[in-house]
């Protein structure tokens, strides 16, 4: 059941972490994503009846056991270094504005 569930969460929404609260990673993305003005689904594991279920269907689904676990327009992103070294190379933004989870800029 975990697996199914995580993949529609990710193909429903533009933007999915898969988080746990006290994670200073995820707070990391999150807040970048906040800055950014995205529009996102935050999972958080920890306080999730199925949260530990889910983390494992992660795992076995992309290969990456630990969080924050970022899928941007239904494609893995990874985690915390990824997502925030896309950002540093001006990459995360399109695929954001792609996936519809931010309006494009004229910037």
């Amino acid at each position: 059941m975990a697996l199914p569930k995580a993949q529609e969460m990710v193909s429903s929404n533009p933007v999915v972490v898969f988080s746990k609260v006290y994670c200073p990673y995820c707070t990391t993305v999150k807040q970048l994503l906040q800055q950014l003005g995205v529009t996102f689904k935050a999972y958080e594991l920890d306080t999730e009846s199925d949260g530990s279920q889910i983390q494992a269907a992660l795992a076995e689904w992309t290969g990456q056991k630990t969080v924050p676990n970022v899928f941007i327009g239904g494609k893995h992103i990874g985690g915390c270094d990824t997502t925030t070294g896309l950002n540093k190379e001006g990459k995360l933004v399109p695929l954001l504005t792609e996936a519809g989870a931010i309006a494009s800029s004229s910037a």
